[in-house]
């Protein structure tokens, strides 16, 4: 699949906040943001950088806001575990976190202040971030021409590909990605299950892992933020759900239908757009949690 390549360096120096799929980027040159495709456009930093999300993968979330101002994480174990392992893919070491005085979650630094690399990009998100492959090191192409991705450049060169590979992210699809980068992806996750499993997906007696699947135990904000380990997009769901003061799962499934997520149901020989995630989201007695489909064989639209 073609896409963008852009020739830069990813920054930790003034950005206080990278998570485990998401880490501020600035090209050689910083006018071939202006190439991205995408409806809203990246739009630079006063020094050049913009946020890049990775494409295909969804990390515990380390500090979602969401509409309600009230900030939460998921349980840190994964969550700073999926940064350190970015940060470090990308080329940087000796990783800081310190208190941040104006917000919940930390300042991350590290040495060195910058790693060169470069990024493979089909556009940008409704929130003006880049969507990208993220790889360290010299690109294989002319920074501002398109560049054929293929499986074998995704699974060898990026960052995407190795976290998943790790256990510390979701393979999270959206339209736009082809079969191919996503099967390649969906490697990752078969990769990281192989044996007992490692990061979220191990299976070692008493260990946190992945429950979205097999079912989460919910008794509210708590549950989700300290002891269980779910797939981001559900967390984020249930987090504001609670936020506007439900204390139980009751009116769960009306909610997700009125957020209106549109996805495609990748078991169907011929998918049809869906509305609501309540359609493949189910709540077992009264407080267990569960989707009835695993992130990889679900295809999301853009809101």
């Amino acid at each position: 699949m073609p896409m963008l390549l852009i020739k830069g360096s990813f920054h930790l120096s003034g950005h206080t906040a990278p998570d485990g799929d998401t880490v501020p980027f600035i090209p050689d040159y910083v006018g071939e943001w202006k190439l991205v495709r995408g409806c809203e456009k990246p739009q630079p930093a006063r020094d050049g950088h913009v946020d890049v999300r990775l494409e295909g993968i969804d990390a515990l979330e380390t500090h979602y806001e969401g509409n309600y101002g009230d900030e939460k994480r998921q349980p840190a174990k994964f969550g700073d575990a999926a940064t350190d392992a970015l940060l470090t893919f990308l080329g940087f070491r000796d990783i800081r976190r310190t208190p941040d005085p104006h917000h919940p979650h930390d300042m991350i630094s590290a040495t060195p202040e910058s790693v060169p690399g470069f990024i493979l990009t089909n556009g940008a998100d409704v929130f003006g971030r880049c969507v990208a492959f993220a790889c360290p090191g010299d690109p294989p192409g002319a920074s501002g021409y398109e560049l054929d991705v293929s499986a074998r450049l995704v699974k060898e060169r990026t960052a995407n590909y190795h976290l998943l590979a790790q256990g510390l992210a979701y393979p999270t699809f959206y339209q736009g990605l082809p079969p191919v980068l996503r099967d390649a992806l969906a490697d990752g996750k078969v990769e990281a299950q192989a044996g007992i499993g490692v990061g979220i997906w191990s299976i070692v007696a008493d260990a946190l892992g992945d429950v979205t699947v097999t079912g989460a135990k919910i008794a509210g904000m708590q549950s989700i933020t300290d002891d269980v380990v779910i797939l981001p997009k559900l967390f984020r769901r249930l987090k504001e759900y609670f936020s506007l003061g439900h204390t139980t799962l009751d009116a769960f499934p009306a909610y997700l239908a009125g957020a209106a997520d549109k996805f495609l149901d990748l078991t169907q020989d011929r998918p049809k757009e869906q509305i609501g995630l309540h359609r493949i989201v189910q709540i077992t007695d009264t407080h267990t949690v569960r989707m009835t489909l695993p992130s990889e064989l679900i295809l999301f639209k853009p809101k």
